[in-house]
């Protein structure tokens, strides 16, 4: 599995209840870009239309090579490829549970371009902060470790 790019801040605004692996349906050009490593999902979403789930606001960079780049749109909504069992579940989760769907990163999985997308709920600020204080002790443990070990 190799991540093209990832949604680092997902896992801070939100407590991820589930993972799933989807396809995505793209187009050539959009697959070179992301392969070039030109994809960014930080502030994209997921949204469910007419029963189907489409990927939105994803930014693709458009790559120089190609001449009729007017016509290409880097933050079209991209379709995502689940089957409808999962699509059902996805659906209820969200509708009486009032969570969200986020994406958090696209990769590669046996040469096809794969996304993982977690439904969440969102954090408080107070969450975030207790989150960020156990990150700091559990720094701050390992660099007392290890000067103790070294000492």
């Amino acid at each position: 599995m190799n991540i093209l790019c990832s949604n680092k801040k997902a896992a801070f605004r939100y407590t991820l209840v589930k993972k799933i692996e989807a396809g995505i349906a793209l187009e050539g050009w959009e697959v070179k870009s992301i392969k070039a490593g030109h994809g960014q999902i930080s502030e994209s979403y997921v949204s469910i239309i007419n029963h189907e789930i489409f990927l939105i606001n994803a930014h693709l960079k458009i790559l120089p090579m190609y001449t009729n780049s007017d016509n290409l749109n880097p933050t079209r909504k991209r379709k995502l490829l689940l089957s409808k069992k999962e699509i059902q579940q996805i659906t209820n989760e969200v509708k009486i549970n009032g969570l969200t769907i986020i994406p958090t990163k696209i990769y590669t999985k046996k040469s096809l371009i794969k996304i993982e997308i977690a439904v969440g709920k969102g954090k408080k600020l107070v969450d975030k902060r207790h989150d960020i204080k156990t990150k700091e002790w559990n720094r701050k443990k390992q660099r007392l470790i290890k000067s103790n070990s070294s000492s």
